[in-house]
């Protein structure tokens, strides 16, 4: 018996249309992947899913809610303009986590720069306002930003996101990458030094 020397045709499959895809059943991998690609749904559904968290993140790193509202909208801001700085070299959630930290920090700077820039601020009298006591005030407050200034810019960075703005030490270790035990050293050096340096003052 001959057999025919025709070739089989393969089975052709069409490929699934790109509208098919639900978006919202992809991992973050996944997403993240098509966002770098320019699939703009794709970082539309990252946004989405993590908005909640970055919202209460910021909440509880901020307790000013308006000053949440901002951090949140600039990080989610930040992850639609650095979604491609993404290595994968740690968990989506938590390269996620270190920008939404680090930008609740940048908001805070920002208010604090705000507050203590008009000359007359410390200069309006309250109702039981005790000019010597308001000039103490401002005395440390000026010593206390030399004396951060003068920190090793590491004790700084610790000593301002555990005492100012409240963060865990497993948080600032998220954020700024340094061992928790490394950030807790900071600490206790970072207080001690501006210890010494304010005693006379305070």
């Amino acid at each position: 018996m001959k057999l025919s020397g025709r070739r089989a045709r393969p089975i052709e499959r069409p490929f699934r249309p790109e509208g098919s895809l639900i978006y919202a059943r992809l991992s973050d991998p996944i997403l993240v992947k098509r966002a770098k690609d320019g699939d703009a749904r794709a970082l539309a559904t990252l946004c989405e899913r993590h908005a909640p968290r970055v919202e209460r993140l910021a909440a509880h790193i901020l307790r000013d809610p308006e000053d949440a509202r901002d951090a949140a909208q600039e990080s989610l801001a930040k992850l639609c303009v650095r979604s491609k700085q993404f290595r994968a070299e740690s968990q989506f959630s938590t390269w996620l986590h270190r920008l939404v930290v680090n930008t609740c920090r940048d908001v805070a700077n920002r208010r604090r720069a705000r507050e203590c820039a008009p000359l007359d601020e410390d200069e309006r009298a309250a109702a039981e306002a005790d000019p010597a006591r308001e000039a103490d005030l401002a005395e440390l407050r000026s010593e206390l930003a030399r004396s951060l200034a003068e920190l090793a810019p590491a004790q700084a960075q610790v000593v301002v996101l555990k005492d100012a703005l409240g963060l865990s030490f497993e948080e600032i270790s998220a954020a700024s990458g340094m061992p928790v035990g490394t950030a807790k050293c900071y600490a206790h050096r970072g207080r001690k030094k501006l210890r010494d340096e304010l005693e006379d003052v305070a």
